[in-house]
């Protein structure tokens, strides 16, 4: 039974079989219809259980997708209709339920601990659809996306990640060790990634690049990543964060220091952290970005189900 609930737990050769799984099945849908089946319905009969305790629009629809295009069912939970929690059902006895009852869980929460906990009770795998440190499912369907527009393995490009340091860079720091590619993070002085996550890059012998001029970072670079800077979650004073981040904006300006045939990714939802201008331009591939999302994913559900190659 194998999980996936962080780039750096899976090896780099499960890795790539997945993105290879993901580009042969992409093509061979050309002309299918969006809830048609995947020849052969790798998983017919099975049930994927959904749980979300944060709001979700890509990974709710792409992993309903993933799992009716390989020929399985999905079942959508939210957590405050459970009887999980104070005073309820333990966390134990809810997993035990769910390995009843479904063939994996996909859970997206605000507890990296709750993960863990289900991985240890559940006897069926979990994939993580978010978490505080990780979007494992997310930064996996962006490598495909990039390699799929640049035509070459992503360990031969430059990638520039611009804005706050947050669960996606995460997953995209351990990703740039995964796949050994070169990753630029620009970001003010005090918003640098965890110390954590650089420990581990360090032990892992590779190393990341921090700038806090956001220019410098895109400087020769062929990607350029950002995300939202005020999370829907955030404790923080948004005025001072925003107020923090305002020469991290991606203007046409900033774009023109990266190579000129330069593309533009957002996992989603944006804010003010990048322009109408440059969002809207033939730069930004972020709808390409998250419909990439269902393919990758389904290739994630066959490596969880033990279907891949």
């Amino acid at each position: 039974m194998k999980h996936f609930i962080n780039l750096k737990d899976i090896s780099s050769k499960d890795l790539r079989k997945i993105l290879v799984d993901a580009k042969k099945r992409k093509n061979k849908r050309k002309k299918l219809n969006t809830l048609e089946v995947d020849k052969g319905a790798p998983l017919r009969g099975k049930l994927l259980i959904q749980m979300f305790e944060k709001s979700s629009l890509r990974t709710r629809l792409s992993f309903y997708l993933a799992i009716k295009q390989l020929g399985g069912g999905t079942l959508t939970l939210r957590s405050n209709e459970l009887h999980l929690g104070e005073g309820g059902e333990t966390l134990e006895d809810t997993a035990k339920i769910l390995s009843t009852y479904g063939d994996g869980f996909m859970l997206r929460t605000d507890k990296d601990e709750k993960i863990e906990k289900f991985k240890k009770y559940l006897s069926i795998p979990i994939i993580n659809g978010l978490s505080p440190s990780s979007h494992a499912s997310q930064v996996l369907s962006d490598i495909f996306t990039v390699e799929e527009i640049k035509k070459k393995p992503i360990s031969r490009l430059n990638i520039a990640w611009i804005g706050d340091s947050n669960n996606v860079l995460n997953s995209l720091i351990a990703a740039s060790v995964k796949f050994n590619f070169k990753l630029n993070i620009g970001c003010p002085r005090n918003y640098k990634p965890k110390k954590f996550v650089l420990d581990w890059v360090k032990k892992n012998k590779k190393k990341v690049y921090i700038f806090n001029y956001a220019k410098k970072a895109v400087s020769n670079c062929d990607v350029i990543f950002s995300d939202k800077v005020i999370s829907l979650n955030d404790k923080v004073n948004k005025r001072k964060k925003l107020s923090d981040f305002k020469k991290f904006k991606i203007t046409e300006n900033l774009i023109s220091h990266a190579k000129k045939d330069c593309i533009f990714l957002h996992c989603l939802p944006r804010g003010s952290e990048v322009d109408e201008k440059v969002f809207f331009s033939n730069k930004s591939k972020v709808w390409q970005q998250a419909l990439n999302r269902v393919h990758v994913q389904k290739s994630i559900l066959l490596y969880c189900f033990g279907k891949l190659g």
